[in-house]
């Protein structure tokens, strides 16, 4: 079974709480320390006086621990803490000691157990912790050796462990409060925080349940300007999803268009070849019921056969350059391929007037002749074919490339900005003597090929095509 995931806010909630849970118990640990310390210093110096009151200053006398007042007068233990344990050991081993108890229990000797674990510290000289069995932690003092006698005296450290007892009994609870504390103040201020955050998910959450798959889409989903502030993290966050939503919305318009423009493509050009088709079909009847108008029927069959063919080729060239083939590369004399085919036109439509414009040098570009002939091939036929007679067409070499330009009626403003689309011709009657519509649209496949662009430039008596093309 898989183990469910921590949200965002689980893990920060976890992460604070264990950093106030860690935080509390080293400052308690830190606190308890310092405390155990002071506590022992303390005692140590009891310990030192108590000593001094109970032996004397000097070295005994061989006989039990003489307890002395302020007149030094003897008396029995006082200005002794209850508890307090006195002995002395010689050092072959033998001893006694004694406890000072309150009340009728009077000053019991210590047994020989207790007198061994006392004996265990003789030689420090520095107050040290012994376990003495029956009477539990004690902190001793030895002096000594005197005469072959050491003097210890040992009080109790039970106080001592019962305030550090009762303050770790605090510091616990202290801790387990602010561990509550943590996890409820940080639950509600992290989800304050991660609100933002869920807003963003829920945005995407919403495109995600858009239908994409086909068809125009209106995505109009974003998140809100509030939460695309990039000086923040989340900010950060919903400003990239808006970015990557506006180029989703462009590329399914794109998409949108591109299938339109497909449908439409493949409907003009069943179009278009329907048309040569049913004159082909409609010649081959007339000429099997008769027989007379077989050459004229094979003469029609023909010309409509070499039409068809070159659309078909039309076609099948935009076709290799949106896959994208490449196309030769190799230098061409620009300038010449501009001389010949301005001195072709002149042949084909002498009612117009052409003019050539060249630079004192060569105009060179790397990219394929026959399809840059093809490109101003195209420009010059569309300005034969939709300028009257004796108008005037300029080729001007520059270099950057070239320019055609003409004083015709120039391109209808409807028509202007779809120039370059595939099939859009200003016939809109689709006459034969209009053409497929794919010159420039030709133009601008091969133009881009290159890696050049092509521009039009159109009003009324005055048309300019500006070719770009890398040098």
């Amino acid at each position: 079974m898989t183990r469910r995931p921590l949200t965002l806010t689980a893990r920060l909630v976890a992460v604070a709480v264990l950093l106030v849970a860690v935080t509390a118990l080293l400052i308690g640990t830190a606190t308890t320390l310092a405390m155990r310390s002071q506590l022992s210093s303390q005692l140590d110096d009891e310990l030192r006086a108590s000593v001094g009151r109970g032996f004397g200053p000097g070295p005994g006398d061989g006989g039990p621990p003489v307890i002395r007042d302020d007149d030094g007068d003897r008396d029995d233990y006082i200005g002794q803490r209850y508890g307090s344990v006195f002995a002395r050991l010689t050092t072959n081993g033998t001893g006694y000691g004694q406890v000072i108890r309150g009340g009728d229990s009077g000053t019991p000797a210590l047994t020989s157990e207790q007198l061994a674990a006392i004996a265990g510290v003789v030689g420090s000289k520095s107050p040290q912790d012994v376990r003495i069995p029956g009477l539990g932690s004690y902190r001793v003092l030895v002096r000594g050796p005197f005469d072959g006698t050491y003097e210890l005296l040992g009080l109790p450290t039970s106080g001592i462990d019962q305030t550090l007892e009762e303050l770790v009994r605090l510091e616990l609870l202290a801790t387990i409060l602010g561990v509550v504390a943590a996890a409820g103040v940080g639950t509600w201020v992290v989800r304050r925080q991660v609100a933002p955050l869920r807003e963003v998910a829920a945005t995407a959450h919403r495109v995600s349940e858009l239908p994409l798959a086909s068809g125009e889409i209106e995505m109009t989903e974003r998140v809100p300007d509030r939460l695309a502030d990039e000086r923040t993290e989340v900010g950060q966050v919903g400003a990239a999803l808006n970015t990557m939503l506006d180029h989703v919305e462009a590329s399914l318009d794109q998409r949108h268009r591109s299938e339109q423009q497909v449908r439409q493509f493949v409907a003009d050009a069943s179009h278009e070849l329907r048309t040569p088709l049913a004159t082909i079909a409609g010649y081959t009847e007339l000429a099997r019921r008769r027989p007379e108008t077989t050459g004229t029927a094979l003469d029609k069959v023909e010309t409509e056969s070499a039409r068809m063919t070159a659309l078909v080729e039309d076609l099948l060239l935009l076709a290799r350059l949106d896959a994208g083939r490449p196309l030769e590369r190799t230098p061409v004399d620009l300038s010449r391929l501009l001389l010949e085919a301005v001195n072709d036109a002149r042949v084909v439509d002498p009612d117009h007037q052409w003019r050539l414009s060249l630079p004192d040098a060569p105009l060179t570009v790397p990219g394929d002749e026959a399809r840059l002939h093809q490109v101003v091939t195209n420009l010059l036929t569309n300005a034969r074919k939709y300028t009257p007679a004796g108008s005037t067409v300029t080729v001007t070499g520059t270099a950057y490339g070239f320019t055609v330009h003409d004083d015709g009626p120039g391109f209808p403003p409807e028509l202007a900005p779809r120039a370059f689309e595939r099939f859009v011709r200003g016939d809109v009657a689709r006459t034969r003597a209009g053409g497929a519509g794919l010159g420039l649209s030709l133009v601008e496949a091969i133009v881009a090929a290159h890696g050049g662009s092509v521009s039009l430039d159109t009003a009324p008596g005055d048309t300019t095509l500006t070719v770009h093309l890398p040098h």
